[in-house]
């Protein structure tokens, strides 16, 4: 799941907000248009990022002494036409403000003061609110005035056409996606999560097992409907109680779970086969869980889907419990390979001994692992890209407040030769969330049934 940051306001459309068919406006009906209108206000409340975010803007600005820092929330992205994307915030524009208007910038001055430079709605006097099919009142709501969004998010808000001159002078200015190191070092700022940050990740994953609690209940549709079904039905619950959909949701029934990021979910969800559901809520205020169960579709696994799911599930216990304070952020994926490579190795699939498969000079068990077991999780489900190898590093290490995931799987391909053709078609993937303690680890996602014995006790009872 990539991340593309968005570092300008223009569009592909006119700055006014019409289109090339809209007829031009009588001054009858403007005039009449701007006047009769009473007050409407919002109701924004004091958002409780607001003294974190102010703290995460001195952290950024100290590693920048004596340099502005400009960093664009983004616009709308045209879908087709006259059609938009439904708009989110860049993700470090909103870790530093709490803000997920578009079309705001928030620089951050040498001295560590900041504002945050937004599009309010325009009065009911002007064109705009009734004209502007992208920013107009009448066509998508009224957005939040200057006052509204200072007094929620704790920030001096300044009109956004005050922008251009505020960037003005000699001053030594970085703007977000064209400054690699001002993205690094506010990527690396993300590493460690607060409190807050943490129990927005907590029920972003408590949304999340609900999703999935809701698609095991509706399984007779799923089997009647397949794939996109249990898409369908996640994404109910993740609007409902969250934002959106952390990610694409990935139902693979079948010979899909063997590919990874299988999003198309148009196949059927057949009774003998696995589906495996990475699915994960993005909350409120755009933390995401990221989660995968891998459920026999009739309820109960077969004696080989058991014997591979349990292999897993032993690769990923050892991964998880390789997570804590000063461990290297691979320990977990190693621990787990080790697991899997044993296995396969039992199965009689690896050409070479354990210990040379598992060699970086060699790693031949990974055609049937594929993937690193880790990516660190908050606002972006691969979260903290842009930190490198402070992230991401071989000499990384994990701190207290780090979130990672732990999901190890195996994937035989429908037209692998080199393994039996009774393993062929099938992928399993088990994913939680883990949150680095003081002394250990917190599985953030504990309440979804892992063992064979719970999921198939689970599932039980719907069908």
């Amino acid at each position: 799941m990539t991340d593309e940051t968005v570092t300008t306001t223009e569009r592909a459309h006119p700055e006014d907000g019409t289109r090339p068919h809209d007829d031009k406006v009588p001054e009858a009906w403007r005039t009449f248009m701007s006047t009769g209108w009473g007050p409407r206000s919002l109701d924004v409340p004091p958002h409780p990022v607001a003294p974190y975010a102010a703290d995460r803007r001195a952290r950024l600005a100290a590693a920048f002494p004596g340099e502005r820092l400009v960093i664009p929330a983004g616009s709308p992205k045209v879908r087709a036409n006259d059609t938009d994307y439904r708009f989110r915030a860049e993700t470090a524009h909103v870790h530093l403000s709490g803000n997920q208007t578009s079309d705001a910038t928030l620089v951050i001055e040498p001295d560590g003061s900041a504002a945050l430079y937004a599009r309010p709605s325009a009065g009911s006097d002007t064109e705009e609110f009734f004209r502007n099919a992208h920013y107009g009142e009448l066509w998508v709501g009224r957005r939040p005035s200057l006052d509204e969004l200072s007094e929620s998010l704790g920030l001096e808000v300044r009109h956004v056409d005050g922008l251009e001159a505020a960037l003005q002078g000699s001053t030594p200015t970085r703007t977000l996606g064209a400054d690699e190191e001002l993205d690094r070092v506010a990527s690396e700022l993300r590493l460690a999560k607060d409190a807050w940050e943490i129990a927005e990740l907590q029920e972003a994953c408590d949304i999340t097992a609900a999703g999935f609690e809701d698609c095991v209940a509706d399984w007779a549709n799923a089997v009647r409907y397949g794939e996109r079904w249990i898409e369908g039905t996640f994404f109910r619950r993740a609007r409902a109680q969250g934002n959106d959909l952390g990610y694409d949701s990935i139902v693979g029934g079948g010979g899909h779970a063997t590919t990874l990021h299988w999003t198309d979910n148009t196949g059927p969800i057949t009774p003998g086969d696995l589906v495996l559901l990475d699915m994960g809520v993005e909350g409120r205020n755009l933390y995401t869980a990221d989660v995968t169960r891998t459920l026999p579709i009739s309820g109960r696994y077969s004696p080989l889907q058991r014997d591979l799911y349990a292999l897993v599930l032993q690769a990923q216990t050892a991964g998880i419990d390789a997570v804590k304070p000063g461990a290297g952020f691979r320990d977990p994926h190693r621990a787990a390979m080790s697991v899997l490579a044993h296995g396969l190795d039992d199965l009689g699939l690896l050409p070479v001994s354990v210990d040379e498969a598992l060699s970086e000079e060699n790693r031949t068990y990974a055609r049937w692992t594929l993937h690193g077991t880790s990516h660190m999780l908050g606002l972006d489900v691969h979260d903290c890209a842009k930190a490198g190898e402070a992230a991401y590093g071989k000499e990384s290490t994990l701190e207290e407040g780090y979130v990672l995931t732990v999901e190890p799987g195996l994937y035989f391909q429908d037209n692998d030769l080199l393994v039996p053709e009774e393993l062929r078609g099938i992928g399993i993937r088990i994913e939680d969330d883990i949150v680095v303690t003081a002394d250990g680890a917190l599985n953030l996602s504990a309440a979804l049934p892992r063992t064979p014995e719970d999921v198939e006790s689970w599932m039980g009872r719907y069908l």
